[in-house]
């Protein structure tokens, strides 16, 4: 005779150690949850709509310049250090951590033009209107010490941008033409034109690092590759590019800012036309940083608005603005990929989240559980329409959003 007995492996439901994850008996089998999709589709809607009631993107704002920021520079192994450089010659070095400024030199005559520190962050170089390149010491001078450059070249023209290599001891600027620079010497070791009057902006390649782009008056965008003796390849554009801006994790693909108010993201292989055309601003960009990952950028321009961009994107995912902050100069993307800083007209650097909703400190285990499973619920009905309305809404000014609308009529004729 069979007597059925119930039998429970202790194994299956006890933890050996109270550190183990409590182990919960979970069937799978659809035909048990009935309620599973709706039940998750509200959950994401609250997601969405709590996203939207805890986006606060504004973190601090950094003031003590006496004009307006012209440039901003990340430093290369400190995460906490950043510098600014205004348009009346003064050079500030900021500590994020503690929100103040822990050094200022009076640096040029006029304009701060372009800074960069160099790639083991010991020191810095700016460039001025006054036709002269400094280097200066990261560290600040000891009591009774003067302020001193380093090391001053005095070039034959005014220079417009400047930066330097990833791994050696090169840096480059712009302004009648392109020049490479050996720190060791005080003329150019080497020079590319290419019948242009001048150019506004010169970047190094963060991965093929012998690679060169530059945005010249005539609306091209110039390539070069530093080992050759001429420039590789040219692209023009219908309107002039501010500047632009290499993808760190894809070698090959660069963003542009140009002044019809869009991005165009090109790869440098086939430049006949761009991979991706990134629209919303309703101004000129004025500058373009990408952020760490490669997977994102965030644009500044002259409308008074801050945009984050996905590269694959033709529309941006975010939109940041305050009631105070005027023309947006410059822009960058911190090394950690959690904050943008930026510089305006207004002499203030402003320190934005990267991810609005963000929760900033510590998070505890359940903490995180929950935003990554908000996270992807957020993601499986992201094409839900109610999700999706709610999720792309911002509030933006009057006058952007009118101008917005009015860009849309135009290009609706265009088109017709």
């Amino acid at each position: 005779m069979k007597v059925k007995v119930l039998s429970r492996n202790p194994d299956d439901y006890v933890r050996e150690t109270k550190h183990d994850i409590q182990r919960v008996p979970r069937n799978y089998d659809p035909s048990l949850h009935p309620f599973e999709v709706s039940r998750e589709y509200t959950r994401a809607l609250n997601a969405t709509k709590l996203e939207r009631v805890f986006a606060k993107p504004f973190l601090a704002s950094l003031d003590g310049h006496r004009d307006g920021v012209n440039c901003l520079a990340k430093h290369t192994r400190s995460l906490s250090t950043l510098l600014s450089g205004s348009c009346d010659g003064e050079v500030k070095v900021w500590d994020l951590t503690k929100h103040e400024c822990v050094r200022t030199l009076q640096a040029h005559g006029g304009f701060v033009r372009g800074m960069v520190v160099r790639y083991c962050g010991n020191s810095f170089f700016t460039i001025g209107d006054d036709k002269t390149i400094k280097q200066w010491k990261m560290e600040a001078p000891g009591y009774g010490e003067e302020e001193e450059p380093l090391n001053t070249i005095l070039g034959k023209t005014v220079f417009t941008g400047l930066d330097h290599h990833q791994k050696k001891g090169v840096f480059a600027t712009c302004g009648q033409q392109v020049d490479i620079w050996d720190e060791q010497r005080s003329t150019p070791i080497r020079s590319f034109t290419w019948g242009v009057d001048s150019f506004s902006s010169v970047r190094f390649n963060p991965v093929e690092t012998e690679l060169l782009g530059s945005c010249a008056s005539d609306r091209s965008i110039v390539l070069y590759d530093m080992r050759e003796s001429t420039p590789l390849k040219k692209v023009i554009m219908t309107m002039r590019t501010n500047t632009l801006c290499w993808n760190p994790m894809e070698a090959y693909c660069f963003t542009c800012a140009n002044e019809d108010y869009n991005l165009y993201t090109y790869d440098m292989r086939h430049l006949e036309k761009p991979i991706k055309v990134h629209m919303d601003h309703v101004s000129a960009v004025l500058d373009v940083d990408y952020s760490p990952t490669g997977q994102e950028f965030v644009s500044a321009s002259f409308d008074k608005t801050i945009r984050i961009f996905s590269k694959d994107d033709g529309h941006s995912r975010e939109v940041y603005h305050t009631k105070r902050m005027q023309h947006v100069i410059c822009i960058k993307w911190s090394a950690d990929n959690k904050y943008i800083l930026s510089g305006s007209d207004e002499m203030n650097i402003r320190l934005w989240k990267a991810n609005a909703a963000e929760k900033l400190g510590v998070l505890a285990p359940r903490e995180r559980e929950a935003v990554n499973y908000s996270q992807k619920l957020k993601e499986k009905f992201q094409h839900h329409p109610q999700i999706r309305r709610i999720a792309r809404h911002r509030h933006l000014p009057k006058n952007i959003y009118h101008q917005k609308n009015e860009l849309r009529i135009m290009k609706e004729a265009r088109r017709r």
